[in-house]
């Protein structure tokens, strides 16, 4: 099967409502990542030095050498922000999310201790702070499996959220095939979660950042003062609660390191900001766990057969009949490049159309004779099909007087004569009388310029009749 894996579709034009706790507007969500003592480090068995996310320009890796310098700043993290953070979070009662890596828990047990006693989340970040985009599948399923055993072993319960951060393509799967996590955070690609379905699991996925996050001190384009974090933070809370304010409550997520916002100049920013929040009595500041829970209460997933999914035999079985008796539109869309975005009704008509449209004018000749006659001798006898019999039914068409009926029976008639094939309306977007203003008007069309018309109804009276099966 042709098939693409990106979703390009997620929620749609119509997301779901939030309904965060009390009425929230929007939830503001921090996370502190911990990896100070997990990163790049020959003593740590690495290749060489780390060369990421520090304050040393244009830092490169150093082959088989300790680099002091990035070792000291990792360090100050730990003995310093990390602190400075700790103090700033619990004065201000705001719980936080750790992504913590195991091997730097591992090699910080007061921290842990400080996290622990602040009754903040600790979610895994991986065994070490290390790239995996080049590691095997077999590799990174036993990293994971390792930084679960040590992580459990030295924070004293497992973690129930996961965010490798330099991950691979497979990560999202391979940790959701472990099947013991709340949620994944591998994704940036929403304001609000959604649930995810790996083989018989229903994954949970929480969105992270890479924009509102200090690591942008320490990339470019970024920030250069703790002033421009605030005023980044507090645009994109505005908009967020000026979204929720209408109706539409979203998730913000913000992300800080150690050893990056904990330096004196750069924490202004962030004080500044967790002040301003301060003065909004519908803002939710929860843990990321907080949110897992809280979305599988109220928006649990539903699953249904995905077309993106199915075989052809299935697909063809179900969606055969969408274009009046035509299921050669229904293979010819099979054969498209289907994914996750044709999973809806919208998405799944744009497919079906396409077949429709670039097939020659015989077959749509084929599709247009299919329909029946609106009111007509099959409708009398009780011989359409469950669709076209509940289509006319919203238009009153099986309700008609005498003299409508034979109005309608003289109009058929007359236009197939005219135009060589029934006339079609999507009759969900009009009452009887509509339809027999619209039936008066067109016969009247020449033959192009109605076959054209005809076939955009034919594709219209799909579109509704996916809405009935589809999301």
């Amino acid at each position: 099967m042709n098939r693409y894996t990106r979703d390009m579709r997620g929620y749609g034009p119509n997301p779901p409502h939030a309904q965060w706790p009390d009425g929230a507007k929007v939830a503001v969500q921090f996370v502190l990542n911990y990896e100070e003592g997990g990163e790049n480090c020959v003593l740590h068995g690495d290749a060489g030095s780390e060369a990421f996310l520090s304050d040393i320009a244009g830092a490169a890796s150093w082959p088989g050498q300790r680099h002091w310098n990035m070792e000291s700043i990792y360090e100050y993290g730990a003995r310093a922000g990390f602190w400075r953070l700790n103090r700033l979070f619990t004065e201000a009662v705001i719980p936080v999310t750790i992504y913590g890596v195991a091997t730097a828990l591992a090699r910080s047990p007061e921290q842990v201790a400080a996290m622990k006693e602040a009754e903040w989340e600790i979610a895994s970040h991986g065994l070490k702070w290390v790239e995996h985009k080049d590691m095997p599948e077999d590799e990174e399923r036993a990293a994971i499996a390792e930084a679960i055993r040590l992580h459990t072993e030295v924070v004293g319960e497992r973690p129930r959220g996961w965010y490798t951060g330099r991950c691979s393509k497979n990560t999202v799967r391979l940790v959701a095939e472990e099947g013991g996590f709340d949620y994944v955070s591998d994704t940036y690609d929403d304001d609000l979660p959604y649930w995810l379905e790996v083989g018989d699991r229903d994954q949970l996925i929480i969105p992270y950042t890479l924009e509102a996050n200090d690591m942008r001190f320490a990339t470019a384009p970024g920030y250069i003062t703790g002033e421009q974090f605030f005023t980044y933070l507090k645009d994109a809370f505005d908009v967020l609660y000026e979204e929720g304010s209408e109706g539409a409550p979203k998730m913000m997520s913000i992300g800080l390191h150690c050893r990056l916002i904990g330096r004196p100049g750069k924490l202004a920013g962030l004080k500044k900001f967790i002040n301003y929040i301060k003065g909004y009595e519908d803002v939710w500041t929860p843990r990321r766990i907080d949110i897992a829970e809280h979305w599988e209460k109220t928006h649990p997933n539903k699953r249904f057969p995905r077309p993106s999914r199915m075989s052809r035999s299935n697909f063809v079985a179900a969606y055969g009949g969408i274009f009046e008796h035509s299921e050669w539109v229904a293979e010819g869309a099979f054969d498209l490049e289907l994914g996750p975005a044709h999973d809806s009704a919208v998405g799944l008509h744009n497919a079906l159309c396409r077949a429709f449209r670039t097939a020659s004018r015989a077959a749509q000749m084929d599709v247009l004779t299919a329909h029946p006659d609106l009111a007509g001798k099959l409708a009398a006898a009780g011989r359409l099909t469950a669709e076209s019999t509940s289509e006319q039914a919203s238009a009153g068409l099986d309700m008609l007087t005498d003299d409508e009926r034979d109005a309608f029976t003289r109009l058929n008639t007359e236009y197939v004569y005219k135009h060589g094939f029934p006339f079609i309306i999507a009759v969900r977007d009009h009452d009887k009388n509509s339809i027999m203003a619209a039936f008066k008007k067109r016969i009247g069309h020449d033959n192009d310029a109605e076959f054209t018309e005809a076939c955009k109804q034919v594709e219209r009276i799909a579109y509704f009749r996916l809405l009935d099966v589809l999301p």
